[in-house]
């Protein structure tokens, strides 16, 4: 399976993938992107299964880059990891067709339960 990790921060994306690993998601493909902006092209050229995406980026944020694809017709599976975690924000992604919302600080924990079901 091919992940995408978005985020501005190197460190995160880096937090991010090594939680992946220790969530038990190790035969995975991981590419970075650090804004919505990179995010887009690495989607159109590479194709992943999944997008796991900051929210709050420059140049495109996290729900703008959501509704990019969507509104192109893409079908990757997408959800946040990100800092803010508010019942409005929730609500926001799922419309927008997110699967998840995991808000910072994360566990292993956290990512097994939530990507469980959208790895498989």
């Amino acid at each position: 399976m091919k992940v995408l990790v978005v985020d501005d921060s190197k460190a995160m994306r880096m937090i991010v993938m090594r939680t992946l690993r220790q969530a038990g998601f190790t035969d995975l493909v991981i590419e970075e992107a650090s804004n919505g902006n990179e995010a887009l092209a690495a989607i159109k050229t590479s194709a992943p299964d999944l997008v796991l995406s900051d929210w709050n980026m420059p140049e495109m944020n996290g729900i703008d880059l959501l509704r990019a694809l969507k509104s192109e017709g893409h079908a990757v599976k997408f959800g946040f990891v990100t800092s803010e975690g508010t019942s409005d924000m929730r609500q926001t992604a799922k419309d927008a067709g997110a699967l998840f919302l995991i808000a910072k600080p994360f566990t292993a924990d956290n990512f097994k339960v939530e990507l469980s079901a959208v790895m498989n």
